[in-house]
């Protein structure tokens, strides 16, 4: 089905927001970017990211866009992890079947990119201009340099919020009466640090890897960059004996390093150097519904749903919202009230099974991922799914190699893990764990 031309406003030039415009110019509409901070594509970026793993969702929206080749170019696959545990030699998990990885891609490259495109598709961007107010049955936007000083008035037929975990524009829809909000926060915060390039440009560490240094209530990641370098992320908390708080100078940070991560040695001045330049910054899970407004106004994103970012599902997750979008719009046509319901029904049960996912993998991978009885656990499992893989998929490879909801993938995921916790209870597990007696109970808790 067409559309009739829009004249339509995007609030945040993110990646949810640079990419929806370019889905949206597709079916001709007229779009605007309004961003309240400076283009990204003229400043260095603030040193608060993690690198990005796009998976298949994030993939198949901007096939969809038809910008999946472009983006590839900047992205390296990654088809295993590389578990960094004390005292012991690095080992390699391999991330799913052969040919699947995750894509590392920097943050704020691939930001760049993407404006780059939808100004090329023929998006206007207006960036440094901050919104204050919005009316929202008259899908009206109010802008200004301060609050109390003069406003400028835009009118549009719709605006998308993609303005990220603090939106602006569900601020406003908060008010509304029978609108649902929460938010979480864990105590634990993050740092970006970096490992630069060898002298010849060559990686540090293996380059296809997604590293992990699993130390129980902390952990290091890092994942590669085009030119060499590694971005870190220090995930620690706040307050305690190993702590942000706790490591006040240079000298301690490089005590922290040195006994927790001695395999990175080589790289600590750079990285307690990092560890005072960089801010430390806190992580939430954001819950709210209706994300919707009459056929007016819609939130799309992180705005919609921000989760901690433990399953790298963040930015795929935003990107299937406007993969879901499109298709209504091809079956809708110009009913948006129709689209805008079928939308928020259909992803707000996927919105909220991934904050579920990614916040017991921020469990998993921090304390579980070095424990002898949860690897053990992972083994059975992968040889059972490699023996009948048409009988069980684990529910990381649901998540980040399939298109399948993610609400199926939670639910599954739990009767797998209720299966498994009766297979660990057999009487010398350790020993007979790829038997024949193993393998047989499992087929018969499946049935």
């Amino acid at each position: 089905m067409t559309q009739k031309k829009k004249n339509i406003a995007i609030v945040g030039s993110g990646l949810v927001g640079s990419l929806l415009a370019i889905h949206l110019r597709k079916f001709g509409h007229t779009i605007t970017v309004f961003d309240r901070r400076q283009d990204v594509r003229i400043v260095e970026f603030s040193g608060r990211s993690i690198n990005l793993a796009m998976s298949n969702r994030g993939w198949r929206s901007l096939r969809e866009a038809g910008i999946e080749e472009e983006i590839k170019k900047i992205a390296i696959p990654l088809d295993k992890r590389a578990m960094h545990v004390k005292e012991k030699p690095v080992y390699f998990q391999k991330y799913g079947k052969e040919g699947e990885s995750i894509w590392s891609i920097s943050r704020g490259v691939l930001n760049r990119k993407m404006i780059d495109l939808a100004e090329k598709a023929g998006v206007t961007f207006k960036f440094q201009e901050k919104i204050w107010d919005v009316d929202l049955p008259q899908s009206k936007l109010f802008t200004g340099e301060s609050e109390k000083g003069e406003w400028k008035t835009y009118n549009y037929d719709i605006i998308f919020g993609c303005d990220g975990a603090f939106s602006r524009i569900r601020h406003k829809m908060q008010r509304r009466s029978r609108f649902n909000y929460s938010q979480r926060f864990i105590n634990v915060g993050y740092k970006e640090l970096s490992i630069p390039p060898n002298a010849d440009g060559t990686h540090k560490l293996d380059k296809n890897s997604f590293h992990i240094w699993p130390r129980g209530k902390f952990m290091l990641i890092a994942m590669p960059n085009l030119d060499g370098s590694f971005t870190c992320t220090l995930f620690l908390p706040f307050e305690g004996d190993v702590s942000f708080e706790s490591i006040t100078n240079k000298r301690e940070a490089k005590a922290f390093f040195k006994n927790h991560f001695p395999n990175v040695m080589q790289d600590i001045e750079n990285l307690t150097e990092d560890f005072f330049n960089n801010p430390t910054s806190a992580m939430v899970t954001m819950k709210c519904f209706p994300w919707t407004y009459w056929d007016k106004v819609a939130l799309v994103g992180d705005s919609a749903h921000a989760i901690v970012p433990f399953y790298g599902q963040g930015m795929n997750a935003g990107f299937e919202d406007i993969f879901v979008l499109s298709q209504l719009m091809k079956s809708h046509g110009d009913d948006w009230s129709t689209i805008f319901k079928e939308y928020q029904d259909s992803r707000k049960p996927n919105a909220d099974a991934i904050a579920e996912l990614s916040y017991r993998n921020f469990v998993e991978m921090s304390s579980k991922t070095a424990d002898a009885k949860f690897l053990l656990q992972k083994r059975i499992e992968k040889r059972f799914a490699e023996k009948h893989p048409d009988k069980w998929i684990p529910v990381y490879s649901r998540v980040t190699f399939s298109d399948r909801p993610y609400s199926e993938a939670l639910a599954v995921g739990d009767a797998q893990e209720a299966i498994m916790q009766q297979v660990m209870q057999l009487p010398n597990i350790e020993e007979k764990w790829d038997g024949q007696e193993v393998e047989e109970k499992i087929l018969d808790l499946l049935r």
